[in-house]
């Protein structure tokens, strides 16, 4: 793949043109993504840890995007899953995930993505989610109101009760400390809401939500690359995003909780009641 390099400012409608070229960004790579997943051969994929595998396309797909953005925006850093797994909070920051959905990738399950965000001083002020098999790119970027996906505007869904509440969540794949309190919120849900899905793409799960196709999000034992991007067009779609406590710890504290308003506070009561 060959990458024009692109300096934007990053300031008012600037951040606008940012957003436009990391969208392109992730629409080239997705279409990389695609490709390599139909020459895909067993002995290239490998375990990092129990349950999280990954692919020499995610290498390849996070070198490609973090060459990328660290052009446009020159003396910025990459925190990615793959090659750039510390943070350094300070000044502008790209956070990563070059495939976040990536079991569902090598099974071929057409539910995964490519995520982005841009932290300005910790502060997340872009986001973009690219789903490459249904081709729609989600982003949302500071100076400009709103959430969008291909242009259009998104917002989270008006939903105001459990009952009349379609819910998605991650189920716990490698950290089991919470999995007996877990399912009891799951038999409560399923008992009071119009159903659970369990997708297995945080970042899809929140865009998803963002446009209202659900109602509301939680999980946990996610990381930044996860969730970065997705929460934040969580929230410039009219929504809510928080850890389990109702507080900002969503970003680093590896639990989230996001929906509409109603529904995010209905959600924060259920995790409270049952987690303590």
């Amino acid at each position: 793949m060959i990458l024009a390099a692109h300096q934007y400012d990053i300031n008012g409608a600037g951040r606008q043109n940012l957003a436009a070229a990391v969208v392109y960004l992730a629409r080239t790579a997705g279409e990389y993504m695609l490709e390599a997943r139909r020459r895909l051969r067993p002995e290239e994929v490998h375990e990092k840890a129990r349950n999280q595998l990954v692919t020499a396309v995610d290498v390849e797909t996070e070198r490609f995007l973090s060459h990328g953005l660290t052009s446009l925006l020159p003396g910025s850093t990459v925190m990615g899953e793959e090659l750039h797994p510390e943070a350094v909070t300070e000044g502008l920051m790209w956070v990563v995930d070059p495939i976040d959905g990536t079991t569902n990738y090598i099974h071929g399950v057409p539910f995964y993505c490519i995520s982005i965000a841009l932290l300005d001083e910790g502060r997340t002020v872009l986001g973009v989610v690219y789903d490459p098999v249904h081709e729609e790119a989600f982003y949302a970027s500071e100076g400009r109101d709103g959430a969008f996906v291909n242009e259009a505007p998104i917002r989270v869904s008006a939903t105001k009760t459990l009952e009349a509440a379609l819910i998605t969540t991650g189920f716990p794949f490698a950290d089991f400390s919470l999995i007996d309190v877990y399912t009891e919120v799951l038999k409560h849900l399923m008992r009071t809401t119009q159903g659970l899905r369990r997708p297995g793409s945080a970042a899809l799960d929140l865009v998803h939500t963002a446009a209202g196709r659900m109602d509301g999000f939680y999980e946990y034992g996610l990381s930044p690359w996860d969730v970065a991007a997705g929460a934040y067009i969580v929230q410039k779609a009219g929504g809510r995003v928080s850890d389990f406590s109702g507080g900002d710890n969503f970003l680093f504290g590896r639990e989230i909780v996001a929906g509409n308003p109603a529904i995010h506070t209905a959600l924060l009561d259920v995790l409270r009641r049952f987690l303590g």
